[in-house]
């Protein structure tokens, strides 16, 4: 009995915090994002500062496992175009494969596979490193100094996030092409008009136009999401944890509802 005001009163902050507190995240992670993309338009912004840690990112994000990632992601293309190809001509409807492969592996699952792999790899690191300078008073020392961490410190991770994005989505979109056209004709060169006809019945302005905005956006938030989760934080040894298991867990949601959004505006 004696802990039931204490049980109460921990319900009702769970409450305050499932209604109000993540909504309020929610709505800094817009704020930031809008401010995000608003300094990167800003050739003010690419200083050689920023231009460093931007480059680091992308370095870290996209080129140290370029290689390795393209070649795990041919490895499961080549699968699931095999299984595709194969269910379509024992029903009698290989005409469809293609159109299918490209719709589904290049479209939908290459560009969340992409988005999921960066918000794994660095996602986790841009909010460690955030939240760490955050306790630490780092950012506002930087502020202090008459040098804003927006411009020095976030927007080039931001920046770097969408470039290893859209870098990682389309040079394995464009290997997954490859390999449907090989499965479809092999090594032949007399497939190659039908093979572009199908493509571009696919690849219609509204699906490039499409694509391109969910990758990008998918890129904004791999940074977005954990950048604000570091800063919501109390500056107190020990929160740096909280930060990221926060930030991964919103980071998880943003990217399952950029896709879930475009599924229905696409295909609905």
């Amino acid at each position: 009995m004696p802990q039931r005001p204490f049980s109460i009163a921990r319900d009702l902050t769970e409450l305050r915090g499932a209604l109000i507190d993540r909504p309020a995240s929610w709505l800094r992670t817009f704020q930031f994002a809008a401010e995000a993309i608003a300094t990167a338009l800003s050739p003010s912004a690419y200083d050689e500062a920023a231009r460093r840690v931007a480059a680091r990112q992308i370095y870290f994000s996209a080129w140290q496992v370029l290689g390795w990632f393209t070649l795990a992601c041919a490895a499961i293309s080549f699968v699931l175009i095999r299984i595709v190809v194969g269910t379509a001509q024992d029903f009698g409807l290989s005409q469809y494969a293609l159109e299918l492969t490209v719709r589904v592996l290049v479209l939908e699952l290459i560009p969340l596979f992409a988005a999921l792999f960066v918000a794994l790899r660095s996602g986790a690191a841009i909010n460690t490193e955030v939240a760490l300078m955050h306790i630490r008073g780092e950012l506002e020392a930087l502020q202090r100094s008459g040098r804003d961490p927006l411009h020095r410190e976030l927007v080039p991770r931001a920046i770097g996030s969408v470039v290893a994005v859209m870098l990682l989505t389309y040079l394995s979109c464009t290997v997954a092409l490859v390999l449907a056209y090989l499965a479809m004709y092999g090594f032949s060169p007399w497939g190659i008009t039908q093979f572009l006809r199908i493509t571009g019945l696919v690849y219609d302005w509204v699906m490039v136009t499409g694509m391109a905005i969910k990758t990008f956006l998918f890129g904004v938030v791999v940074a977005a999401v954990p950048i604000t989760a570091a800063l919501a934080v109390p500056r107190e040894q020990g929160m740096a944890a909280i930060a990221v298991q926060r930030g991964m867990v919103r980071l998880g949601a943003a990217i399952a509802m950029i896709e879930g959004v475009f599924l229905v505006i696409m295909y609905v």
